[in-house]
Protein backbone atom coordinates (compact mmCIF):
# COMPACT_ATOMS: atom_id res chain seq x y z
CA UNK A 1 0.00 0.00 0.00
CA UNK A 2 2.64 2.58 -0.94
CA UNK A 3 2.99 4.62 -3.99
CA UNK A 4 1.99 8.54 -4.39
CA UNK A 5 1.21 11.05 -1.12
CA UNK A 6 -2.04 9.72 0.15
CA UNK A 7 -4.89 12.54 0.84
CA UNK A 8 -5.66 12.73 4.54
CA UNK A 9 -8.60 9.93 4.66
CA UNK A 10 -6.36 7.73 3.22
CA UNK A 11 -3.73 8.47 4.92
CA UNK A 12 -5.10 7.81 8.09
CA UNK A 13 -7.12 4.90 6.77
CA UNK A 14 -3.77 3.39 6.10
CA UNK A 15 -1.94 4.26 8.84
CA UNK A 16 -4.67 1.76 10.53
CA UNK A 17 -3.95 -0.69 8.33
CA UNK A 18 -0.45 -0.91 9.33
CA UNK A 19 -1.00 -0.92 12.90
CA UNK A 20 -3.83 -3.41 12.39
CA UNK A 21 -1.58 -5.49 10.80
CA UNK A 22 1.31 -5.33 13.04
CA UNK A 23 -1.38 -6.09 16.42
CA UNK A 24 -1.62 -3.01 17.51
CA UNK A 25 -3.56 -1.69 20.76
CA UNK A 26 -7.08 -0.99 19.63
CA UNK A 27 -7.64 2.27 20.66
CA UNK A 28 -4.36 3.50 18.61
CA UNK A 29 -6.34 1.99 15.27
CA UNK A 30 -9.47 3.58 16.06
CA UNK A 31 -8.14 7.16 16.59
CA UNK A 32 -6.82 7.12 13.28
CA UNK A 33 -9.92 5.10 11.61
CA UNK A 34 -12.10 7.75 13.14
CA UNK A 35 -10.10 11.10 12.41
CA UNK A 36 -10.26 9.73 8.71
CA UNK A 37 -14.64 9.09 9.17
CA UNK A 38 -14.63 12.83 10.47
CA UNK A 39 -12.77 14.28 7.38
CA UNK A 40 -14.44 11.92 5.00
CA UNK A 41 -17.95 13.76 6.09
CA UNK A 42 -16.65 16.74 5.88
CA UNK A 43 -18.07 18.91 2.82
CA UNK A 44 -15.82 20.55 0.17
CA UNK A 45 -16.32 24.18 1.72
CA UNK A 46 -15.80 22.37 5.19
CA UNK A 47 -12.62 20.41 4.70
CA UNK A 48 -11.11 23.87 2.79
CA UNK A 49 -11.87 26.26 5.66
CA UNK A 50 -10.17 23.46 8.19
CA UNK A 51 -7.02 23.34 5.61
CA UNK A 52 -7.03 27.05 5.75
CA UNK A 53 -7.13 28.03 9.17
CA UNK A 54 -5.02 24.79 10.39
CA UNK A 55 -8.06 24.51 12.63
CA UNK A 56 -8.26 20.42 12.24
CA UNK A 57 -8.35 20.00 16.09
CA UNK A 58 -11.25 22.32 16.70
CA UNK A 59 -13.27 19.22 14.87
CA UNK A 60 -14.43 16.14 17.71
CA UNK A 61 -12.23 12.57 17.18
CA UNK A 62 -9.26 14.38 15.94
CA UNK A 63 -6.10 15.10 17.79
CA UNK A 64 -2.98 16.46 17.72
CA UNK A 65 -1.26 13.68 15.79
CA UNK A 66 -3.88 12.94 13.86
CA UNK A 67 -3.70 16.63 12.94
CA UNK A 68 -0.78 16.47 12.18
CA UNK A 69 -1.48 13.56 9.59
CA UNK A 70 -3.80 15.71 8.12
CA UNK A 71 -1.91 18.73 7.80
CA UNK A 72 1.20 17.21 6.11
CA UNK A 73 -1.26 14.89 3.95
CA UNK A 74 -3.02 18.14 2.82
CA UNK A 75 0.46 19.48 1.93
CA UNK A 76 0.57 16.97 -0.68
CA UNK A 77 3.58 14.90 1.13
CA UNK A 78 3.59 11.35 2.63
CA UNK A 79 2.76 12.19 6.59
CA UNK A 80 5.90 11.35 8.31
CA UNK A 81 4.61 8.85 10.58
CA UNK A 82 2.99 6.73 7.97
CA UNK A 83 6.50 6.64 6.01
CA UNK A 84 7.87 4.98 9.32
CA UNK A 85 5.07 2.86 9.54
CA UNK A 86 5.94 2.34 5.82
CA UNK A 87 9.60 1.63 6.25
CA UNK A 88 9.24 -0.74 9.62
CA UNK A 89 6.39 -2.96 8.13
CA UNK A 90 8.19 -6.50 7.67
CA UNK A 91 7.21 -9.01 5.30
CA UNK A 92 4.56 -11.70 6.68
CA UNK A 93 5.44 -15.07 5.80
CA UNK A 94 8.19 -14.73 2.95
CA UNK A 95 9.02 -18.62 2.93
CA UNK A 96 5.15 -18.94 1.95
CA UNK A 97 5.27 -16.32 -0.96
CA UNK A 98 4.92 -19.03 -3.58
CA UNK A 99 1.47 -20.13 -2.50
CA UNK A 100 0.75 -16.62 -1.55
CA UNK A 101 1.15 -15.32 -5.28
CA UNK A 102 -1.19 -17.94 -5.88
CA UNK A 103 -4.01 -17.11 -3.74
CA UNK A 104 -6.81 -14.99 -5.19
CA UNK A 105 -8.89 -14.59 -2.10
CA UNK A 106 -9.79 -15.20 1.08
CA UNK A 107 -12.60 -17.28 2.40
CA UNK A 108 -13.06 -16.14 6.22
CA UNK A 109 -13.49 -12.08 6.94
CA UNK A 110 -15.37 -10.37 9.39
CA UNK A 111 -17.75 -6.79 9.12
CA UNK A 112 -18.83 -4.45 11.47
CA UNK A 113 -22.11 -6.54 11.03
CA UNK A 114 -20.70 -9.15 13.80
CA UNK A 115 -17.49 -8.07 15.72
CA UNK A 116 -15.35 -7.04 12.98
CA UNK A 117 -14.02 -3.26 13.54
CA UNK A 118 -14.92 -1.73 9.82
CA UNK A 119 -17.68 -1.47 7.79
CA UNK A 120 -18.30 -4.13 5.03
CA UNK A 121 -16.94 -1.47 2.31
CA UNK A 122 -13.82 -0.64 3.29
CA UNK A 123 -12.64 -4.36 4.35
CA UNK A 124 -13.56 -5.13 0.72
CA UNK A 125 -12.31 -2.56 -0.48
CA UNK A 126 -8.60 -3.58 0.76
CA UNK A 127 -9.20 -7.15 -0.27
CA UNK A 128 -9.30 -5.65 -3.51
CA UNK A 129 -6.33 -3.64 -2.95
CA UNK A 130 -4.29 -6.50 -2.27
CA UNK A 131 -4.87 -7.63 -5.12
CA UNK A 132 -7.94 -10.30 -4.33
CA UNK A 133 -10.01 -11.44 -7.10
CA UNK A 134 -12.99 -12.21 -4.92
CA UNK A 135 -13.33 -12.60 -0.78
CA UNK A 136 -16.22 -13.92 1.19
CA UNK A 137 -17.82 -11.27 3.82
CA UNK A 138 -18.55 -14.69 6.68
CA UNK A 139 -19.82 -12.65 10.35
CA UNK A 140 -21.29 -14.82 12.77
CA UNK A 141 -24.23 -16.45 13.36
CA UNK A 142 -26.98 -15.84 15.69
CA UNK A 143 -25.69 -17.84 18.55
CA UNK A 144 -22.02 -16.03 19.04
CA UNK A 145 -24.55 -13.16 20.71
CA UNK A 146 -21.25 -11.66 22.27
CA UNK A 147 -20.24 -11.01 18.50
CA UNK A 148 -23.24 -9.84 17.29
CA UNK A 149 -24.32 -12.45 15.74
CA UNK A 150 -26.63 -12.48 12.53
CA UNK A 151 -30.23 -13.30 12.80
CA UNK A 152 -31.77 -14.44 9.24
CA UNK A 153 -33.82 -11.72 9.10
CA UNK A 154 -30.21 -9.23 9.36
CA UNK A 155 -28.22 -11.34 7.24
CA UNK A 156 -30.65 -11.16 4.49
CA UNK A 157 -30.94 -7.56 4.65
CA UNK A 158 -26.65 -7.81 4.48
CA UNK A 159 -27.03 -9.91 1.54
CA UNK A 160 -28.72 -6.92 -0.64
CA UNK A 161 -26.04 -4.31 1.02
CA UNK A 162 -23.18 -6.72 -0.83
CA UNK A 163 -25.46 -7.62 -4.32
CA UNK A 164 -25.19 -3.19 -4.29
CA UNK A 165 -21.15 -2.65 -3.44
CA UNK A 166 -20.49 -6.09 -5.63
CA UNK A 167 -22.32 -3.40 -8.57
CA UNK A 168 -19.73 -0.49 -7.27
CA UNK A 169 -16.26 -2.82 -6.83
CA UNK A 170 -16.77 -5.06 -10.08
CA UNK A 171 -14.76 -6.65 -11.10
CA UNK A 172 -14.01 -7.74 -7.77
CA UNK A 173 -16.57 -10.10 -5.84
CA UNK A 174 -17.96 -9.96 -2.30
CA UNK A 175 -18.57 -13.78 -1.78
CA UNK A 176 -22.10 -13.64 0.34
CA UNK A 177 -21.03 -15.86 3.78
CA UNK A 178 -21.40 -16.91 7.11
CA UNK A 179 -19.05 -18.24 9.72
CA UNK A 180 -21.85 -20.31 11.02
CA UNK A 181 -21.61 -22.35 14.70
CA UNK A 182 -21.43 -25.33 14.81
CA UNK A 183 -23.97 -26.49 17.92
CA UNK A 184 -23.70 -29.15 20.23
CA UNK A 185 -25.64 -31.73 18.35
CA UNK A 186 -23.51 -30.85 14.80
CA UNK A 187 -26.29 -28.71 13.96
CA UNK A 188 -25.68 -24.69 12.55
CA UNK A 189 -26.87 -22.07 14.13
CA UNK A 190 -29.09 -20.58 10.15
CA UNK A 191 -31.45 -21.59 8.39
CA UNK A 192 -30.79 -24.30 6.25
CA UNK A 193 -32.69 -22.63 3.15
CA UNK A 194 -30.44 -19.51 3.73
CA UNK A 195 -27.34 -21.01 4.33
CA UNK A 196 -28.02 -23.05 0.66
CA UNK A 197 -28.17 -19.64 -0.49
CA UNK A 198 -24.44 -18.51 0.28
CA UNK A 199 -21.46 -18.41 -1.64
CA UNK A 200 -19.66 -19.64 1.17
CA UNK A 201 -19.71 -21.17 4.68
CA UNK A 202 -17.53 -21.58 6.99
CA UNK A 203 -18.61 -23.79 10.04
CA UNK A 204 -16.66 -23.60 13.68
CA UNK A 205 -16.65 -25.10 17.38
CA UNK A 206 -16.97 -22.01 19.30
CA UNK A 207 -18.84 -23.13 22.33
CA UNK A 208 -18.19 -26.25 25.16
CA UNK A 209 -14.81 -26.34 23.28
CA UNK A 210 -13.78 -28.96 26.16
CA UNK A 211 -16.39 -31.48 25.65
CA UNK A 212 -15.50 -35.15 25.47
CA UNK A 213 -13.39 -36.52 22.11
CA UNK A 214 -16.21 -38.66 21.13
CA UNK A 215 -19.36 -35.96 21.73
CA UNK A 216 -16.62 -33.44 19.47
CA UNK A 217 -15.65 -35.78 16.62
CA UNK A 218 -19.19 -36.79 16.02
CA UNK A 219 -19.96 -32.86 16.22
CA UNK A 220 -17.84 -31.91 13.92
CA UNK A 221 -18.27 -34.73 11.56
CA UNK A 222 -22.41 -34.10 11.43
CA UNK A 223 -21.15 -30.75 10.78
CA UNK A 224 -18.81 -31.23 7.75
CA UNK A 225 -21.07 -34.18 6.32
CA UNK A 226 -23.73 -31.00 5.80
CA UNK A 227 -24.13 -30.31 2.16
CA UNK A 228 -23.90 -26.20 3.06
CA UNK A 229 -20.72 -26.73 4.97
CA UNK A 230 -17.64 -25.44 2.71
CA UNK A 231 -14.96 -25.06 5.11
CA UNK A 232 -14.23 -26.04 8.46
CA UNK A 233 -12.76 -23.13 10.33
CA UNK A 234 -10.09 -23.11 12.79
CA UNK A 235 -10.53 -26.69 14.12
CA UNK A 236 -8.81 -27.42 17.44
CA UNK A 237 -10.12 -24.04 18.71
CA UNK A 238 -6.98 -23.32 20.50
CA UNK A 239 -5.04 -19.93 21.26
CA UNK A 240 -1.26 -20.04 21.66
CA UNK A 241 -0.77 -15.94 22.20
CA UNK A 242 -2.75 -12.81 22.86
CA UNK A 243 -4.80 -10.38 24.55
CA UNK A 244 -7.22 -13.51 25.29
CA UNK A 245 -5.00 -15.67 26.68
CA UNK A 246 -4.05 -19.26 25.84
CA UNK A 247 -6.36 -22.05 25.35
CA UNK A 248 -5.57 -25.72 24.70
CA UNK A 249 -6.66 -27.55 21.30
CA UNK A 250 -10.03 -29.52 21.65
CA UNK A 251 -9.98 -33.19 21.63
CA UNK A 252 -11.03 -34.93 18.68
CA UNK A 253 -10.11 -38.13 16.26
CA UNK A 254 -8.89 -35.88 13.91
CA UNK A 255 -8.70 -38.88 11.61
CA UNK A 256 -12.45 -39.31 11.46
CA UNK A 257 -12.81 -35.53 11.40
CA UNK A 258 -10.47 -35.24 8.04
CA UNK A 259 -11.88 -38.44 6.13
CA UNK A 260 -15.38 -36.74 6.86
CA UNK A 261 -13.61 -33.39 5.40
CA UNK A 262 -12.34 -35.73 2.47
CA UNK A 263 -15.53 -37.24 1.82
CA UNK A 264 -17.88 -34.62 1.86
CA UNK A 265 -15.84 -32.58 0.48
CA UNK A 266 -15.52 -29.67 3.11
CA UNK A 267 -11.99 -27.83 3.24
CA UNK A 268 -9.71 -27.72 6.43
CA UNK A 269 -9.16 -23.88 7.34
CA UNK A 270 -5.73 -23.14 7.62
CA UNK A 271 -6.50 -20.20 9.67
CA UNK A 272 -3.71 -17.38 10.21
CA UNK A 273 -4.51 -15.08 13.10
CA UNK A 274 -1.41 -15.27 15.02
CA UNK A 275 -2.79 -16.40 18.04
CA UNK A 276 -4.89 -19.30 16.47
CA UNK A 277 -2.22 -20.52 13.86
CA UNK A 278 -4.86 -23.29 13.45
CA UNK A 279 -4.61 -26.40 12.94
CA UNK A 280 -1.03 -27.46 14.66
CA UNK A 281 1.22 -28.62 12.27
CA UNK A 282 0.98 -32.57 13.18
CA UNK A 283 -2.49 -32.30 12.48
CA UNK A 284 -2.27 -29.99 9.07
CA UNK A 285 0.16 -32.64 7.83
CA UNK A 286 -2.39 -35.40 8.53
CA UNK A 287 -5.14 -33.22 6.33
CA UNK A 288 -2.62 -33.56 3.60
CA UNK A 289 -2.18 -37.77 3.91
CA UNK A 290 -5.95 -37.90 4.51
CA UNK A 291 -6.55 -35.55 1.03
CA UNK A 292 -8.34 -33.19 1.99
CA UNK A 293 -8.98 -29.76 0.68
CA UNK A 294 -7.74 -26.63 2.37
CA UNK A 295 -8.69 -23.17 2.41
CA UNK A 296 -5.70 -20.14 3.54
CA UNK A 297 -7.85 -17.56 5.60
CA UNK A 298 -7.07 -14.75 7.57
CA UNK A 299 -10.67 -14.63 9.83
CA UNK A 300 -9.62 -10.45 9.47
CA UNK A 301 -11.61 -8.58 11.79
CA UNK A 302 -10.18 -5.45 10.54
CA UNK A 303 -8.77 -4.30 7.47
CA UNK A 304 -5.13 -4.34 8.44
CA UNK A 305 -5.39 -8.07 9.06
CA UNK A 306 -6.30 -9.06 5.71
CA UNK A 307 -2.52 -9.01 5.06
CA UNK A 308 -2.19 -12.18 7.23
CA UNK A 309 -2.52 -14.50 4.67
CA UNK A 310 1.10 -15.31 4.69
CA UNK A 311 1.25 -16.31 8.40
CA UNK A 312 -1.07 -19.75 6.94
CA UNK A 313 0.93 -19.60 3.68
CA UNK A 314 3.76 -20.00 5.31
CA UNK A 315 2.32 -22.93 7.27
CA UNK A 316 0.93 -24.70 3.93
CA UNK A 317 4.39 -24.72 2.37
CA UNK A 318 6.11 -26.18 5.29
CA UNK A 319 4.10 -28.74 5.61
CA UNK A 320 3.55 -30.15 2.07
CA UNK A 321 -0.14 -28.69 1.34
CA UNK A 322 -0.41 -28.75 -2.49
CA UNK A 323 -1.88 -25.78 -3.90
CA UNK A 324 -3.87 -27.41 -6.51
CA UNK A 325 -5.85 -28.26 -2.95
CA UNK A 326 -5.85 -24.87 -1.89
CA UNK A 327 -9.79 -23.58 -3.11
CA UNK A 328 -8.91 -20.05 -3.07
CA UNK A 329 -6.31 -20.30 -5.39
CA UNK A 330 -9.22 -21.31 -7.70
CA UNK A 331 -10.76 -18.80 -10.40
CA UNK A 332 -14.22 -17.86 -8.94
CA UNK A 333 -16.06 -20.11 -11.01
CA UNK A 334 -14.46 -23.09 -10.41
CA UNK A 335 -14.42 -22.32 -6.81
CA UNK A 336 -18.11 -21.64 -6.75
CA UNK A 337 -18.98 -24.53 -9.24
CA UNK A 338 -16.97 -26.72 -6.65
CA UNK A 339 -18.81 -25.40 -4.03
CA UNK A 340 -22.92 -26.43 -5.56
CA UNK A 341 -21.41 -29.58 -7.40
Amino acid sequence: MTGPAPGPVEALREIGFWLERERAETHRVKAYRRAADVVAGLSAAERAKHERAHSWQELAGIGPKTATVIEQACAGTVPVYLADLRLAAKPIGTPGKSLRTLLRGDLHTHSDWSDGGSPIVEMMSVAAALGHDYCALTDHSPRLTVAHGLTASRLRRQLDIVAELNEQLAPFRILTGIEVDILDDGALDQEADLLAELDIVVASVHSHLRADSDVMTKRMVYAVANPNVDVLGHCTGRLITGGRGTRPESSFDAEVVFEACKQYGTAVEINCRPERLDPPSRLLRLAVETGCYFSVDTDAHAPGQLDWQGYGCERAVANGVPPDRVINTWPLADLLAWRTG
